[in-house]
């Protein structure tokens, strides 16, 4: 194939991607679902699976082999910049009056998950071999079962809480505020475990590797949040937008370079990056910098979401898989309910705000889908394991909403009214004042 005539298969491709994925979260939208469901759904739809199993002509004829480079290219790009965007607005100072409340349900939402998800592991080991993993799993192998079922998605609880009106109660802050805990937490195991996995970097032992990270951490604290501060807020210096957010992209860009030639992943310098970006004075959010950011990145997720699901392989899926997709996702429902709920209800919540923030933390989304596709990367997951994580991590995502109502109707049945709404807020909540207007890409 001549290189003119694999640029139109890639523009082509692209129209394609861009108008199913962009009209499939619409339609999802419109049944009360996150966007990423269907988002992801279009994807997988678009994948070897369903259309290349339909009509392999006409997917051959789309998705040619050798736009396949093009396409992850692109999915990187958006995937940095939804990343860069993320760790730029995680601000744990939104715990506030109810900061031992969110750690509590934090730390009970990833241990038990975590536990749960280590230990059936080791104690499934054969049925996790006829899904393609190996007899004798690696440490990180059974790591990351455990954070496979760990993962809360800040994006789509966020929108969530939002659409529900729960963002001024009591519950909407706790989950919110415990979410930004388990993303700092969820990251760093899932860092250490890709460390000492499978990888494209240097060859070097773990060790070093760490070393060589932690270096690169302290550096990018100590020294770039200074100096960006200086470059970007001065009054001598400060920057028109536009060039401002060519730098800062291009920043998080070289960041996300950095981690992935130390053997981890582009997704921890993009969150690193925007972590150590500084926010305007007051504590503000740059509305000049997220509203781009988030306007390019909600564009080009789509091609995130077909080259993941590009590896979701349902012909794979054999009894063993269909049983291990329902056990898992039981498990990563309840173990994340009944943690969130539990420790909650210990912190002093009532029943049914409990029961609510339960069922927040237990979204998954996108944030459980990078993650994924990070573990299948690094060797730390089989394609039908893979396969069955992506479509536990789309029943989650679309059970929340529905699980949200049975809260509300529990109360009923109970005979107590829930006056969560009503709660005066104990802070801005997180999409206003101190955020700009942005689109949802959850």
């Amino acid at each position: 194939m001549s290189p003119d005539s694999m640029v139109m298969h890639f523009v082509g491709a692209s129209a394609l991607i861009l108008v199913a994925a962009h009209a499939a979260g619409w339609l999802a939208r419109r049944l009360k679902q996150p966007y990423i469901v269907g988002q992801l759904t279009a994807g997988i739809a678009l994948g070897p699976s369903l259309l290349g199993s339909a009509a392999p002509g006409a997917y051959e004829t789309l998705f040619p082999a050798g736009i396949s480079p093009a396409l992850t290219g692109f999915a990187q790009f958006a995937l940095v910049l939804f990343l860069f965007a993320v760790g730029y607005e995680l601000d744990l100072k939104l715990l506030g009056d109810r900061a031992s409340t969110a750690v509590s349900v934090a730390l009970a939402a990833f241990v038990v998950p975590m536990a749960v998800g280590s230990g059936c592991a080791l104690l499934f080991r054969d049925q996790l071999a006829d899904l393609g993993m190996p007899r004798d799993l690696t440490p990180g192998m059974v790591v990351f079962a455990g954070i496979a079922l760990s993962i809360t998605a800040v994006p789509v609880l966020t929108a969530i809480v939002r659409e529900n009106g729960l963002s001024r109660t009591v519950p909407g802050v706790v989950a919110v505020s415990a979410a930004g805990l388990l993303d700092v937490i969820g990251w760093t195991v899932l860092a250490g475990t890709m460390l000492n996995g499978d990888h494209s970097g240097p060859a070097l032992s773990w060790p070093w590797r760490a070393l060589l990270a932690a270096g690169f951490t302290a550096l990018m604290l100590v020294g770039a949040r200074p100096l960006l501060r200086r470059l970007l807020w001065g009054t001598r210096t400060r920057m028109e937008p536009s060039l401002r957010l060519a730098l800062l992209i291009g920043f998080a860009l070289g960041s996300a370079w950095v981690t992935h030639s130390l053997g981890l992943h582009v997704i921890f310098g993009a969150l690193l990056a925007g972590v150590v970006v500084p926010r305007e004075e007051g504590g503000t959010l740059d509305p000049d910098l997220l509203r781009p950011l988030h306007d390019v990145s909600s564009l080009l997720l789509p091609f995130f979401f077909v080259v993941s699901g590009q590896s979701v392989a349902l012909n794979s899926m054999n009894a063993t898989g269909w049983v291990t997709l329902l056990v898992v996702t039981v498990l990563a429902v309840t173990t994340k309910i009944g943690s969130g709920t539990a420790a909650a209800r210990l912190s002093g919540l009532d029943r049914d705000d409990a029961r609510t923030v339960g069922v927040l933390v237990s979204a998954r989304g996108l944030t459980e889908l990078i993650a994924l596709n990070a573990g299948l990367q690094a060797g730390l997951l089989s394609e039908p394991l893979y396969t069955v994580l992506v479509f536990m991590a789309l029943t989650t995502t679309l059970l929340t909403q529905p699980l949200l109502l049975l809260v509300d109707r529990l109360a009923t049945h109970e005979g107590r009214t829930t006056q969560r709404h009503q709660l005066t807020p104990l802070h801005p909540p997180p999409d206003e004042p101190t955020k700009a207007p942005v689109p949802d890409v959850s």
